[in-house]
């Protein structure tokens, strides 16, 4: 056996003058840089599509305006008819109640002015003139009882209603009268107040009484 060793007994010529395939398919994979043309229409590209986004957040930011405004005026709507109904509501009773009161104080001055009329015509109907020696006693009784009867119409009268106490404006009722200006007023007044305006609704009646004593002891007399 040969010792000599030769080395290029184990290499391959056709290997050696062969390109690696390796080192080709990692050169085609790179990556290739852009061009400026590249670069430009991407700029461009990307300043369109903000330009939409722009629009449409625009447009988005007017129908949140629109649906707020119409949320507004829903809620003013809102509050508003349920204010305007208690409003309404609560006018028109106090009219009623207004209205009914104004009624019953017409329908009561209306009775108390047929009340004046009827005395005024009563003291009217008085003729001093026309009484004789005979009946003088009787037609003066007549007449003061007449009289008396016209003072208490007037003084009722002039309890229930102000204007015919020189008052200004529209006349009270005859109970918010008497309430406001008979209670107020008297619990103001003295006890000598109270006795004078007490002897002033009673004394005419009390007249009367004594007249027609004094009228029935005359007749009695002349029998």
């Amino acid at each position: 056996m040969s010792s000599d060793y030769d080395a290029t007994e184990f290499i391959d010529g056709d290997l050696e003058g062969r390109p690696s395939t390796h080192s080709g398919a990692a050169a085609l994979q790179l990556p290739r840089a852009p061009t400026r043309e590249e670069v430009d229409s991407r700029v461009a590209e990307t300043q369109q599509k903000l330009a939409e986004l722009r629009r449409a957040q625009e447009q988005l930011e007017k129908e949140r305006a629109a649906l707020e405004e119409t949320r507004r005026r829903q809620a003013e709507f809102q509050t508003g008819r349920q204010e305007m109904i208690q409003n309404l509501t609560r006018g028109v009773g106090l009219l009623q109640e207004a209205e009914f009161s104004a009624r019953r104080d017409a329908e009561q001055m209306s009775k108390a002015l047929v009340d004046l009329r009827d005395a005024l015509s009563k003291v009217e109907a008085i003729h001093e003139e026309t009484w004789t020696k005979d009946n003088f006693n009787v037609e003066l009784t007549r007449g003061l009882t007449a009289i008396e009867n016209a003072r208490m119409e007037w003084n009722s009268a002039r309890l229930k209603f102000q204007v015919l106490s020189g008052a200004t404006g529209t006349p009270e009722a005859p109970g918010v009268s008497v309430e406001k200006n008979g209670v107020a007023g008297l619990s103001n007044c003295s006890f000598s107040q109270l006795c004078k305006m007490g002897l002033a609704l009673t004394w005419p009646v009390a007249t009367v009484i004594a007249l027609g004593f004094a009228l029935l002891a005359l007749l009695h007399l002349h029998k």
